[in-house]
């Protein structure tokens, strides 16, 4: 009988190590899909097999990668279950953005914050940028013609130019399993309707993807992406990078596409846009040498070819990704970043140029950004008619954009913090004066340290950050009258402890003017020469500090009875107080308690020697705003 349950034994465990070995040929073609970034594909295998916190997180970044946020948070959030390590800084940055895609701001604000060593609160930056962007969008989807996957559409001519996969033939691409993108054009009807679509002919068009067409502003030349038709292996990763190429108007039509110079088979340069004059083209690159992932920069456009890359620099670049950069009639580069604070994904951002360089990205708001990636824009500054592509509803689409001046309120927002350890001061209250010195507007700085107000054109104005235990902080300016928004005012206070060697703050949590001790004749209360020549210390501290107030605490010591030394305590303490408020300083600011024997510093009993009744008979000043 023994036998037959051997063999069943056997039996079972052979078929384990067959399962055990399918499973790990399984993840190993996965890990090499991942490597190869057939993202797509790889999905599908580590779906059955990913049961570790590194096959989970790939599984995590295939579904980031191609968009799909929630099932990307979820995984990632099964990921962190394994162990108690957390995830590496980059893995935290697309768990938080798949969180923003999924709505949970919350969540995501809590990583990025610690990403951006700040707080972060998304909502209250939202809630900024109403009045801080220059116009309001009105975006809406194509009527008709457009189709799932579409995007990157710019203007040309009277026609438009997009990227998609209609038509498409042959193999898919290994990233996302969908067919390679090719360049069209099509009339755009005043309903929003794109009739009349046809695809560029081979001399554009290939195999691999084509997209992000520009045309010069005569209509005689073309820039755009294209993927490159081989892979190179680059840091163990088999990459198939992305180049830009050129292709001029001619009679018998777009001549056959030149790969630009700068272009390299080891990094990727897409995206192209001309500046108004035509004299630079701007692009995305991941080249060595920039801030981080993708950068945005420029050539000079010559007579005989092209000028080097320049970046753009850290104003307009970080170590995430700046990419589709759009530089508009009106001179102004356009740009999608999801390194800048945004809403979530890929953001659009607006940059003017300078006499030294670029003025901080401006995020355009919440009337055309969302919490997914939102790119390729494009606008006619000149009717105020654009284009943007985003995948806010799951997929790739284009939409179609009107813009309006935001009504202008001129506004004025910064932080506050603390002068010495640069620490941001939540809970400060932040007010606003006009020239009248009256308040017209004030604000609690939540955890974040910022505020922001709204003010009017050709007007002077103070602010005034007021928080316990500092020093007040004002800061003046004015508005003018061409809409200009004043930046980044900062509040930095100085703490009472950290300005006067004689203001302490103790153990017990309380800040303390430490003054020579005020001695009171046996069985008194009025001030004697000593203690004035100390009072008069205090006095002069608090006119120095007009927002100072204090508590002045009266001790006595041990002798006597409970009843009798609260009523002497009290007595000196008022005492006190009302000879403040003779030399010049308000009531309101001071207050006087008798503690009598009940705050002893030498709990000596009867047996106290005169020192120690000494050392308990006291009076304290303690700062309270």
């Amino acid at each position: 009988m023994k036998a037959p349950y051997h063999r069943h034994i056997i039996l079972l465990v052979l078929i384990l190590g067959q399962l055990c070995m399918a499973q790990s040929s399984k993840l190993k073609k996965a890990n090499k899909l991942f490597l190869n970034r057939a993202y797509f594909e790889a999905a599908t295998i580590y779906e059955d097999v990913a049961d570790t916190k590194e096959s989970l997180v790939k599984l995590g970044d295939c579904y980031y990668y191609n968009g799909l946020m929630v099932k990307a948070s979820n995984t990632y959030y099964k990921a962190l279950g394994k162990d108690t390590l957390g995830f590496s800084d980059d893995v935290n940055f697309r768990y938080a953005h798949a969180l923003y895609g999924m709505n949970q701001i919350g969540r995501a604000d809590s990583i990025m914050g610690i990403l951006n060593d700040k707080p972060i609160n998304t909502k209250n930056f939202v809630n900024r940028l109403k009045n801080g962007v220059p116009y309001n969008y009105k975006v809406a989807k194509l009527k008709s013609g457009g189709l799932p996957g579409d995007f990157g559409m710019n203007f040309f001519g009277k026609n438009v130019v997009f990227s998609s996969t209609r038509d498409a033939k042959g193999k898919l691409y290994k990233w996302n399993g969908k067919p390679y993108l090719d360049l069209f054009q099509a009339e755009l009807t005043d309903d929003n309707t794109l009739i009349n679509v046809e695809p560029f002919g081979k001399t554009i068009n290939s195999r691999t993807h084509e997209s992000n067409a520009i045309i010069s502003k005569d209509g005689k030349t073309m820039y755009f992406s294209r993927t490159n038709d081989k892979r190179y292996e680059i840091n163990e990763e088999k990459i198939a990078t992305v180049k830009l190429f050129k292709s001029v108007l001619g009679e018998d039509g777009w001549s056959t596409a030149e790969e630009l110079p700068f272009c390299s088979n080891l990094y990727s340069v897409q995206h192209p846009s001309l500046d108004e004059d035509n004299n630079r083209l701007y692009f995305s690159s991941d080249m060595p040498g920039g801030f981080g992932s993708f950068d945005i920069y420029y050539v000079t456009l010559k007579e005989d070819g092209f000028g080097d890359p320049i970046n753009l620099g850290g104003k307009i670049n970080t170590k995430y990704r700046e990419q589709f950069p759009f530089y508009s009639n009106d001179d102004v580069l356009y740009f999608a970043s999801n390194g800048h604070q945004g809403l979530g994904g890929l953001d659009i951002f607006m940059a003017e140029k300078n006499s030294v360089g670029w003025d901080t990205p401006l995020n355009l708001g919440a009337t055309l950004n969302t919490n997914a990636d939102d790119f390729s824009f494009a606008v006619d500054s000149n009717t105020d008619k654009g284009f943007i592509s985003s995948n806010r509803d799951g997929t790739d689409n284009m939409y179609i954009f009107t813009r309006e001046d935001n009504l202008r309120t001129y506004i004025v927002e910064g932080s506050v913090m603390d002068k010495n350890s640069k620490e941001l001061l939540p809970n400060t209250l932040v007010r606003l004066f006009d020239a009248n010195n009256k308040v017209v507007d004030s604000v609690t700085v939540g955890d974040d340290g910022r505020y922001l107000f709204r003010t009017k054109p050709n007007t002077k104005y103070l602010i005034e950050g007021f928080r316990p235990l500092y020093i007040p902080s004002t800061v003046e300016f004015s508005t003018d009258d061409s809409g200009r928004i004043e930046l980044n005012i900062e509040l930095i206070l100085e703490s009472y402890d950290d300005a006067e060697e004689i203001i302490v703050e103790k153990e017990d949590g309380y800040v303390y003017i430490e003054l020579e001790n005020i001695y009171f004749d046996l069985d008194k209360w009025d001030i004697k020469p000593q203690a004035a020549n100390t009072l008069n210390i205090l006095v002069d501290l608090m006119k120095k500090y007009p927002r100072m107030e204090v508590q002045l605490g009266a001790h006595t010591d041990s002798r006597s009875s409970f009843e009798y030394n609260l009523e002497l305590s009290k007595n000196r303490a008022q005492s006190a107080l009302e000879y403040i408020i003779s030399n010049g300083i308000e009531k309101s600011r001071l207050t006087a308690i008798g503690y009598g024997k009940s705050r002893l510093l030498i709990d000596c009993g009867d047996n106290c020697t005169e020192n120690e009744h000494a050392i308990n008979r006291r009076c304290e000043f303690v700062i309270v705003k």
